[in-house]
C-alpha cells in the first residue's frame, strides 16, 4: 500500500514493505515513480541503488526485514527514510566506516558502501519501533525537452 501526499511542489509518499517478499522490488519501482519529471535518468538511477541496498540490508541484517519507506521528494532533494524493527542503530555506521578502499571491503559491507558514494548523506535513527536508516539525495534538473535532430546546413 502507498500513500501519496503533495501539491506538485512536495512530494511525500509511505510505502508499507513488511508484506511483501521482495520489498527492494517495491521500493525501486515506488522511487523511481516518485523521482521521474524531477531528476536526470542517471540521478534516479543513482536513488533506486541506494533504496535497493538499504531495503537489501534491512532484510540480511534483521530478523524482522524492513517495514516501511518514507519519501520525501523537495525541489533540489529527496530523503528517504528505511525503517525496521532491529535495535542496532550504532552499529550500522560502524559497518561502513571501520572499510577500507572498495577492494578491501567485504561482501556483505558494499552495499553501504555505494549508499556512502552515492548519496549525498545518510545517518541511522532510532526510532519507537526499531531504527530508520535515511538517505539524502541531491536531485539534478530533469531533462524533459525533447533531443532534437541537427538540420544538415548543406539542406
Amino acid at each position: 500500500m502507498t500513500h501519496e501526499r503533495g501539491n506538485g511542489l512536495v512530494q511525500h509518499r509511505w510505502v508499507n514493505l513488511s508484506r511483501y517478499e521482495e520489498p527492494q522490488v517495491l521500493a525501486r519501482e515506488e522511487v523511481r515513480q516518485a523521482l521521474r519529471g524531477r531528476a536526470s535518468d542517471s540521478r534516479i538511477d543513482d536513488a533506486v541503488l541506494v533504496a535497493s541496498e538499504l531495503v537489501t540490508n534491512a532484510r540480511q541484517h534483521t530478523d524482522s526485514g524492513p517495514s516501511c519507506m518514507n519519501l520525501d521528494v523537495y525541489q533540489d532533494i529527496a530523503v528517504m527514510w528505511i525503517h525496521d524493527r532491529g535495535r542496532d542503530a550504532d552499529t550500522v555506521r560502524q559497518r561502513i566506516s571501520a572499510a577500507g578502499p572498495c577492494a578491501e571491503i567485504p561482501e556483505s559491507g558494499r552495499g553501504l558502501y555505494l549508499v556512502d558514494v552515492l548519496a549525498t548523506k545518510w545517518f541511522v535513527r532510532p526510532t519507537a519501533e526499531g531504527k530508520a536508516v535515511v538517505a539524502v539525495i541531491e536531485l539534478d534538473a530533469a531533462d524533459t525537452t525533447p533531443p532534437t535532430l541537427q538540420q544538415d546546413p548543406r539542406s
